[in-house]
């Protein structure tokens, strides 16, 4: 269960010491609560620990779900304030939330991996040993599926039938995903040769760590980026990255925008026509800089 002492000590700051108005301790505690929901069902426990990059995460994840600047500037700005007043009454710093500007609120064009990024990123884990099999199997899954990493780490074994090659994702928005037949037989090698050794027969996640539980967030943060380093990929990367890849790769290749929406997740088809705008883009770059009269 997440410990709400921090909230509840943070609400009553707002409400006896800074008189705030009530609707904005309300929207402060709702943004603060939902964080904590994030945290939680992610793995990463309660608010000890948190990180710059769970924060950035948890940004990103709203922009990418569809909520509007103003939404994400608010969320920032109230757990700017949470952080700082827990840290002013003992709770151990820096402030997590330090460094987040109200700018990343405008949502840019999400990064779109190359297909030659991708395939230097998935060959990196060495399948050969049980952490390298697993590993694979996690990369191969984000981008055949464009699944969150929440979603990921969220997966149980029953939510995978290889026989159809079909993913029940149940970690957001539920529905029923396409798994293309490398990542089927990543997860098939992985569930053979490397679980077993891990996890005890009575855990149900897919995916787990080299203690034999769920894998977590900050874990498979962790496991990214070391793989990123090593494929040579310059920039920040994120799993984010992935599932915008993900997305844009498949309208490439000629796939509907609601077909797309449906395997994102996404409530509004508005959050999915960003990867069509991008797609276009490209297209335009491309033609500018090839046809032969195009600068005339």
């Amino acid at each position: 269960m997440f410990d709400t002492t921090y909230i509840d000590n943070f609400k009553r700051y707002l409400t006896d010491v800074r008189r705030a108005p009530a609707n904005t301790v309300t929207s402060y505690i709702s943004d603060i609560t939902l964080f904590a929901k994030f945290l939680w069902d992610g793995g990463e426990g309660d608010f000890n620990g948190v990180t710059n990059d769970n924060v950035r995460s948890y940004v990103s994840q709203l922009q990418d779900n569809g909520r509007s600047p103003a939404t994400v500037t608010r969320c920032i700005a109230s757990l700017k304030a949470f952080f700082s007043r827990i840290i002013d009454e003992g709770f151990p710093g820096p402030n997590p939330a330090a460094g987040l500007s109200a700018m990343i609120a405008e949502k840019k064009p999400p990064r779109i991996l190359s297909s030659a990024e991708i395939g230097r990123l998935l060959e990196q884990p060495d399948a050969g040993d049980i952490k390298g099999c697993r590993d694979k199997a996690m990369l191969e899954t984000l981008y055949a599926t464009g699944i969150r990493v929440s979603e990921l780490i969220a997966l149980d074994i029953s939510d995978i039938n290889l026989t159809t090659g079909m993913m029940l994702c149940r970690g957001g928005k539920e529905r029923t995903i396409p798994v293309y037949a490398a990542a089927v037989k990543a997860i098939q090698r992985y569930l053979a040769e490397a679980r077993p050794g891990i996890a005890s027969a009575k855990e149900t996640a897919l995916f787990v760590n080299t203690s034999g539980e769920r894998m977590s967030r900050q874990g498979f943060w962790k496991i990214l980026k070391s793989y990123t380093e090593k494929a040579q990929i310059s920039g920040d990367m994120t799993p984010q990255m992935l599932r915008h890849s993900f997305a844009a790769h498949l309208l490439e290749n000629g796939a509907d925008l609601r077909s797309l929406q449906k395997m994102l997740g996404h409530a509004d088809i508005s959050s999915t026509q960003v990867y069509a705008r991008v797609v276009s883009q490209q297209l335009k770059d491309v033609y500018d800089k090839t046809h032969p009269r195009s600068r005339r």
